[in-house]
């Protein structure tokens, strides 16, 4: 018997017509990659999820009810189903750290009121419009304020009139850690917006936010499952090196399951830098923020969404001019510099650009990945496209030879063997890995056929005789991200 079969036995006397079947042939071209994002982040005890248990969120209203609305979780799922509503998205929630403690801030009001007017105050990016009559004192005023501040039951906050000064609001975040000293409390952001006449508003930006949860929980209840993207809400030292050890254990080979996390980083300019040059992940991707109206958590669910939609199409398409839908952009003051934003891009912190409709668009995505082990500054894995691409090269790797060769044995070159027989030699993986090359170079993420075919190095293990080792070497495609000219003009 010559041929190779899979389940038809070579023993059988009795008369019969045997016919099996063989998939290993039937898909044709470069597989396709399915794409799942996980988000990290907080529940209320509202919530019905248990914290510490993957669950899989398909709309906003699902969200509100397992994270309680007003949450962490259920705000930044309403924003990643803005941006991507059809990438699989789960969460992992978490609860309180025991020591938390919750962030808080306050809007005072002082004046006398000489014209009606309304009230524009922005929390977390939401607009409350507060009716401000003629005359209305400024406790009047701050009990409107507190009333309206807890009529949006999707705010990260609640509010109360201060029990000492009556002309003061107390907002409180309703979850503890950090990640409330995020929250932007601002009048006034729109053009035409302005307080009534007579009406002043002292604000305390919301400080003392203390103790995020230990995402350790959250990283054990990962397993093995396959995340390719993990948006991140929190940016202390602890939590996002415990981060990015899992993420460079799941790279491993013995694993597989890579995945690129994204998340996002609110401050000033200096503030970032520092942040920046502080990280050196390849497998981490920050958009600095500035200081604008929506929280650093909101920023990395749309950037992360925005990124795992367009990297499943394309791992090698570069992703500026995406918008971020529902990102408010800082004020004129706040926005950086093209020398600003390069610098940032020098500290390994990702841009933003704001249109002419006020719209935060990405400008340029690259990870945290900046110098190598010797402290030398090293460029190999400043762009996010890097590992995408190359997560989709071993992705189609391991399914183009576990398909084609999934039982078969190995033998050396030239070696004489009956035609259908599930052997396979050096060569002939040779040949299907230039062929899965050329695939790659057809789908715009490879280049360079004669260079691959000429370093390609596939060998039969000199100790291990039931091994092939290989070392394929794919010149990744570029970015078109810069044009440069000279025009040399005659008159």
């Amino acid at each position: 018997m010559t041929i190779s079969f899979n389940n038809m036995p070579d023993n059988i006397r009795v008369p019969l017509v045997g016919i099996e079947f063989d998939g290993s042939r039937a898909l044709q071209g470069t597989p396709g990659m399915s794409a799942k994002i996980l988000v990290i982040g907080q529940k209320l005890t509202t919530g019905t999820a248990s914290a510490g248990v993957p669950i899989r969120i398909t709309s906003k209203a699902q969200a509100e009810a397992a994270f309680g609305r007003g949450s962490m979780l259920s705000a930044m799922f309403n924003m990643i189903k803005k941006a991507n509503p059809y990438t699989e998205t789960w969460a992992i929630p978490l609860a309180d750290h025991a020591s938390g403690v919750p962030a808080a801030g306050y809007v005072g009001f002082s004046g006398t009121v000489t014209q009606s007017g309304t009230l524009c105050l922005y929390i977390a990016g939401t607009r409350i419009a507060v009716a401000i009559t003629s005359g209305q004192a400024p406790s009047a005023i701050a009990t409107a304020v507190a009333a309206a501040i807890n009529a949006v039951t999707d705010l990260p906050v609640t509010a109360a009139v201060n029990g000492s000064v009556n002309t003061q609001v107390d907002i409180t975040c309703r979850w503890d850690g950090e990640t409330g000293n995020d929250i932007d409390i601002r009048v006034n952001y729109y053009p035409g917006e302005a307080l009534p006449a007579g009406l002043s508003a002292t604000i305390s930006n919301m400080a003392a936010g203390a103790t995020n949860p230990d995402i350790s929980s959250a990283i054990t209840a990962m397993g093995d499952e396959w995340w390719n993207y993990v948006i991140m809400p929190y940016t202390d030292a602890t939590n996002l090196t415990a981060l990015e050890e899992e993420l460079a254990s799941r790279w491993l080979p013995m694993r597989q399951v890579d995945g690129i996390a994204f998340c996002a980083y609110r401050g000033t300019h200096a503030n970032t830098e520092t942040f920046g040059d502080g990280r050196n992940s390849a497998l981490v991707s920050c958009m600095g923020t500035s200081i604008s109206p929506s929280p650093a958590y909101l920023w990395a669910a749309a950037y992360g969404a925005v990124a795992a939609y367009h990297l499943a199409i394309d791992p090698a398409r570069p992703l500026k001019t995406l918008p971020l839908p529902g990102i408010l952009p800082p004020a004129i003051s706040g926005k950086w510099t093209i020398e600003e934003r390069n610098l940032l891009l020098y500290d390994g912190i990702s841009t933003f650009t704001v249109d002419g409709g006020g719209n935060v668009l990405i400008e340029q995505t690259i990870t945290m990945y900046q110098e190598n082990a010797y402290g030398v500054a090293d460029e190999s894995f400043l762009k996010v496209y890097t590992p995408a691409t190359l997560s989709y090269f071993r992705y189609s790797m391991r399914a183009r030879i576990t398909t084609k060769y999934p039982r078969h044995k190995l033998a050396d070159d030239g070696t004489q063997y009956g035609a259908g027989q599930a052997i396979v030699t050096p060569s002939v993986i040779r040949a299907e890995l230039i062929a899965l090359f050329k695939e790659w170079m057809d789908a715009g993420l490879a280049e360079n056929l004669e260079q691959f075919k000429r370093d390609l190095i596939v060998e039969r293990n000199a100790d291990n005789r039931n091994r092939v080792d290989v070392l394929s070497p794919p010149d990744i495609v570029n970015q078109f991200d810069i044009f440069a000219a000279q025009i040399q003009f005659v008159l």
